[in-house]
């Protein structure tokens, strides 16, 4: 069946990686060296208990409904562009 947003080559590719029918040509010692990489790149969620206001809870769980996510993604994507340098200080 062909889905309207791949071209014909896209469809043919995901047809044959769902009937797993693409064979890779690497080496065994290259896929256990990728294998090995990407393991050693794979991030790791881990859970963190912070205290906080009512008042900035309920003021985050409100934005977090206006953007239709839940609030907990809401906080993780601020921190993270916190940690990232997205955010910039302002002068008041």
């Amino acid at each position: 069946m062909h889905d309207p947003k791949y071209t014909a080559d896209e469809q043919d590719l995901i047809n044959d990686f769902v009937a797993e029918e693409l064979i890779s040509d690497f080496s065994p010692e290259r896929k256990n060296a990728l294998m090995q990489l990407a393991g050693n790149n794979i991030e790791q969620d881990k859970k963190i208990s912070v205290r906080i206001s009512v008042r900035d809870l309920e003021v985050i769980q409100r934005r977090a409904l206006e953007q239709g996510l839940p609030y907990q993604s809401l906080v993780t994507s601020i921190l993270h562009k916190y940690v990232s340098g997205a955010f910039k200080e302002v002068e008041r």
